[in-house]
């Protein structure tokens, strides 16, 4: 599979029908003015900025391999490339598209540590060497490993550097404070707290503050790196089978046996579940640790006014609310933002109201905003806030990761590196994840639709008597 080309981006959007099936409740909206109403099922802006890529053929004969990795997202494509690199014979089976869920449709923001689990929060818990250690692996090692890829296999990923956290009421600069000095702390020295004036000078907006500017942090595009993974682990030798759903796993003293509807694939050494949410399905332990719930993105057309007039150094932002706003620039001039997290799947109309509220709300400087896609896209989160990694089977190391809780692109791929590291003794890196505790959630994903919206009406409650506490969905 050496033939596969690398990512190219188009010179602007071209507005087509998605290569991917339309799976589970997961929509694409594109501007009717813009597409053919015959086109039941548009591609969403990543993949509608990207030239059509290569199909893989799906699996119809057995094989055997030394290690199946259960799906092409951000997890098994990272996982499956520094598999390969090391010389480990490695089959990837995708049930969709590479990079059709939640690792090709996020917000493409590149920005430190585990969800909740930010520095504050492992300097708390942890010893102070293994705070560090959990921190660098999150912030620093993740970020470097990008940078290291891109440059091995020569991506294009349209990688930006600095991010931003604004904050929407000045209580909650204290907490940017405290996380910032925690940083400094575990020895990690990237960001500086700017106060609403200064703020100004990044974020043409009044909503803010000040707010944290992390030179650490960054943006990417998520489809694009996601391609990028496979096309290195093509580059190593590494199969790939797409349109293959996994059925069943049962492992036995011989080997792990990975069920197809159409073959069987035997693992002689090892299955990594790279399948997020949706892994608990297959796991040998049937701890529900995890509830999904659907995050909502958009694209403007071209806005009226130059981008830089509202964000002067192209910086990325997520805000402080609870149910956080998160934009950034998108090519030929447009913003792409994104916001909320619901326990049920929002309509496209619902969804596009509610973005160009949020625009008006931010940018009321923006006039004659229109919207050229909307997307949802479905992740998972854990109640403490950090990635569930697990490793377990009786004669053969199987690894799965969920929990993502809405952070975690750079996270995945540094993650995915863990894994193949320890699958070959280079590192316990895998195992320092491993080590977090978390808690089971009673029928979790049956309630989401009821217990997202109570748990959101609660600490809505809990900010109108204390808007100064800072506590991000």
């Amino acid at each position: 599979m050496s033939n596969i080309n690398k990512p190219q981006f188009l010179d602007d959007v071209e507005f087509k029908a998605s290569q991917a099936t339309q799976m589970g409740k997961e929509w694409s909206w594109v501007n009717p003015k813009r597409i053919s109403a015959e086109i039941t099922n548009p591609a969403n802006y990543y993949e509608s900025s990207l030239a059509d890529w290569h199909h893989f053929d799906s699996l119809t004969a057995d094989l055997e391999c030394d290690v199946v990795v259960i799906g092409a997202g951000l997890l098994g494509s990272s996982s499956a490339l520094h598999l390969a690199e090391q010389g480990v014979d490695t089959v990837v089976l995708e049930k969709n598209r590479v990079g059709n869920a939640a690792s090709g449709r996020n917000g493409g923001q590149l920005t430190p540590g585990l969800a909740r689990w930010e520095a504050e929060e492992m300097a708390s818990r942890l010893s102070y060497e293994d705070a560090k250690k959990l921190w660098h692996f999150t912030s620093t090692e993740a970020m470097q490993l990008i940078d290291e890829i891109t440059d091995k296999y020569q991506l294009q990923l349209r990688r930006g550097r600095g991010h931003i956290t604004a904050a929407v009421h000045e209580g909650h600069l204290v907490g940017l404070t405290q996380g910032a000095d925690a940083r400094k702390y575990l020895g990690e020295d990237h960001t500086r707290i700017a106060g609403k004036h200064e703020l100004m000078e990044y974020i043409q907006s009044d909503y803010y503050h000040g707010g944290l500017i992390d030179e650490l942090g960054g943006q990417i595009h998520p489809l694009a790196l996601n391609r990028g993974l496979i096309y290195g682990f093509c580059q190593n030798g590494g199969r790939l089978y797409e349109q293959t759903e996994v059925l069943a796993i049962e492992e036995k003293p011989d080997g792990i046996y990975v069920k197809t509807a159409d073959a069987v694939v035997k693992a002689k050494k090892s299955v990594v579940l790279a399948v997020h949410h949706a892994s608990f399905k297959l796991l040998a332990e049937h701890n529900q640790t995890t509830i999904p719930f659907y995050t909502y993105v958009s694209t403007t057309a071209p806005l009226d006014v130059d981008i830089e007039r509202i964000l002067p150094y192209g910086h990325p932002v997520y805000d402080t609310q609870f149910q956080i706003d998160y934009y950034r620039p998108a090519q030929q001039n447009r913003l792409l933002f994104g916001g909320q997290g619901t326990g049920s799947c929002w309509s496209p109309e619902r969804t596009k109201n509610y973005l160009e509220q949020r625009i008006a709300a931010v940018f009321p400087q923006l006039k004659n905003v229109e919207m050229d896609f909307v997307w949802s896209g479905t992740t998972d989160l854990t109640v403490n806030g950090a990635v569930d990694s697990r490793k377990f089977g009786q004669h053969y190391p199987i690894y799965a990761v969920h929990g993502w809780s809405g952070h975690g692109v750079a996270q995945t791929v540094r993650i995915g590196k863990a894994i193949a590291d320890d699958f070959v003794g280079q590192s316990d890196d895998f195992n320092m994840l491993s080590n977090i505790d978390h808690q089971n959630i009673l029928f979790g994903r049956t309630l989401a639709p009821v217990v997202i919206p109570i748990a959101k009406s609660a600490y809505g409650l809990g900010a109108l008597f204390n808007p100064a506490k800072m506590v991000s969905f």
